[in-house]
């Protein structure tokens, strides 16, 4: 990372989240796609609405803005799942900041790379019901994606939704939750297109967690953000819970209706690297590291309680950060559970992600984990749930 030498420990790991976190707060929003509305065209499809909206044949358990006959949103790793009869199926979609990923019946994912306003179609299939995945792959807080539902090759129909999942969980964090150029085989990303070609957010330790657990989740992440301060300073007078509670990140303030469907029974949240990953700058407003650190632990404090309400009492609550040598993110992570612990909430953990332990070789773009490094985060993170008295 430029100018950030390595640390043992985290080897840049801060460095890590946080350039890349800088990459992703300081880009200019992305224009929208072009027309209005989602695209439904072409000879292969039935452009038929039916009864009810998009989400009344789509599951999705991610945050989206619902207009009936499509769905906005922004937040990384927002899937939609469906079920078809016949040999094809159209997914219409308008959307030319992200890149997807679709997969039938389980098997290997396409990825759709800025699709545009189109619909994109799977033809050639055997007879029978399908089933059909669209996940999105990257971050675009200023930028929602647009989908506009799935339709029926001729001769065939989509089916009602698949059930929602007993199981849930919400990940709660940075790049490293994101998944900010996890499928990089090299630090520097310059000459394999960027960041977001080589980000998949359905790769992550946590869409690997929830797979594993049958559980349907969300990726509630945003890359360089910080409790109480962003990668390097940046973007000062906002932070992670600035935009915590919305649906569109910063393309709208609005605030996500929590549906009473969604109450996950566990939480993870991992955020701090941004917040001691750089020196304090002239002009912030902590006179010292101890001044941010007090800060970062009141405003935790502020932040779980505000979890424990909404999800109540019985959802397990894990607080996660990795090895950052020579910063107050550890003891500072351990003094917010152990207070909350002395409060009576002893659903609140803490898991310390080893780097080198794990072996993490954090060969994603900037210093970030790798695809390697995720299947071993969410391995970790598996174990430690496992201890859980979770009541699934």
């Amino acid at each position: 990372m430029r100018g950030l030498r390595r640390r043992r420990g985290i080897r840049s790991t801060a460095a890590v989240a946080a350039l890349a976190a800088a990459a992703s707060l300081a880009a200019a929003p992305a224009s929208a796609a072009a027309g209005s509305g989602p695209a439904c065209a072409g000879a292969a499809v039935s452009c038929d609405r039916l009864p009810g909206g998009v989400l009344a044949r789509a599951h999705t358990a991610g945050r989206v803005e619902d207009r009936g006959d499509s769905v906005r949103y922004t937040w990384p790793g927002v899937s939609f799942e469906g079920r078809f009869r016949g040999t094809g199926v159209g997914i219409v979609l308008n959307d030319a900041a992200n890149d997807y990923d679709v997969q039938i019946d389980g098997g290997t994912p396409v990825t759709l790379r800025t699709p545009g306003r189109t619909t994109y179609q799977v033809s050639g299939l055997g007879g029978g019901v399908h089933t059909v995945r669209l996940v999105k792959r990257t971050e675009s807080p200023w930028t929602p994606g647009e989908f506009g539902g799935f339709v029926a090759a001729p001769g065939g129909r989509i089916l009602a939704r698949p059930a929602p999942r007993a199981r849930q969980i919400e990940f709660i964090g940075d790049s490293w939750t994101a998944g900010y150029g996890n499928m990089s085989t090299s630090r520097d990303c310059s000459a394999t297109g960027g960041i977001n070609p080589n980000s998949n957010a359905d790769q992550t330790f946590g869409a690997l967690t929830a797979r594993a657990l049958n559980a349907d989740h969300q990726l509630t992440a945003w890359s360089g953000m910080g409790m109480v301060r962003n990668y390097n300073g940046g973007n000062p007078g906002t932070d992670y819970r600035t935009y915590y509670d919305r649906t569109l990140q910063a393309a709208d303030p609005s605030v996500w209706p929590r549906p009473r469907s969604w109450n996950p029974q566990l939480v993870v949240v991992g955020l701090g690297i941004n917040d001691f990953s750089t020196p304090l700058n002239p002009g912030e407003p902590w006179a010292d590291l101890d001044a941010l650190a007090a800060d970062f632990r009141a405003a935790y404090l502020g932040f779980l309680a505000k979890l424990r309400l909404r999800y109540g009492p019985g959802t397990h609550i894990v607080l996660t950060y990795p090895t950052m040598a020579g910063t107050p993110l550890a003891d500072s992570v351990e003094q917010v559970v152990r207070q909350r612990n002395s409060q009576g909430d002893t659903r609140v953990r803490s898991l310390h992600y080893d780097n080198d332990a794990l072996g993490l070789d954090l060969l994603g773009c900037d210093w970030h984990p790798s695809l390697h490094d995720h299947r071993l985060l969410a391995g970790a993170l598996g174990r430690f749930i496992g201890t859980l008295p979770i009541r699934w």
